[in-house]
């Protein structure tokens, strides 16, 4: 028996705001899911590393795609991606610079996205975490 083929389609309704830099919603049919855990800018010797914002996340993002590649998937696969910043201020400031940090590392396949500001983060060094969900095929 073959298994479905698995689709995400990111739709983005034209009576909403036009999306920059995320998607107001994607479907995903068939495939498997994957819950990707919280990761901050860990180095592989459990430090902080990056004293930016916008360094932080460039870790962060890699740390998270490399949990993603592990499971199988690529930055494409990602239908959900949450952003946990302590300075929601200073993600805003840095949106083009972490724009461009994201298209380097994920490309434009963009996913369903919410940033929230906490009080901190478990490491009190970190300024971003990132979580996600994939689908893959």
């Amino acid at each position: 028996m073959t298994e479905p083929a698995r689709a995400l389609r990111r739709l983005n309704p034209a009576e909403l705001s036009s999306p920059t830099g995320f998607s107001h919603a994607v479907t995903a049919t068939g495939g498997r899911l994957v819950f990707l855990a919280g990761q901050t800018a860990l180095d592989g010797d459990g430090k902080i590393v990056g004293d930016t914002l916008p360094a932080q996340f460039r870790r962060a993002l890699a740390n998270l795609l490399a949990a993603l590649r592990a499971a199988g998937g690529a930055p494409a696969d990602l239908a959900r991606l949450t952003v946990h910043t302590t300075d929601v201020a200073a993600y805003r400031a840095c949106a083009p610079e972490l724009g461009r940090i994201w298209r380097e590392s994920a490309g434009r396949d963009y996913p369903a996205m919410a940033v929230i500001g906490v009080v901190r983060l478990w490491d009190e060094a970190a300024m971003v975490e990132l979580d996600g969900i994939a689908v893959l095929p």
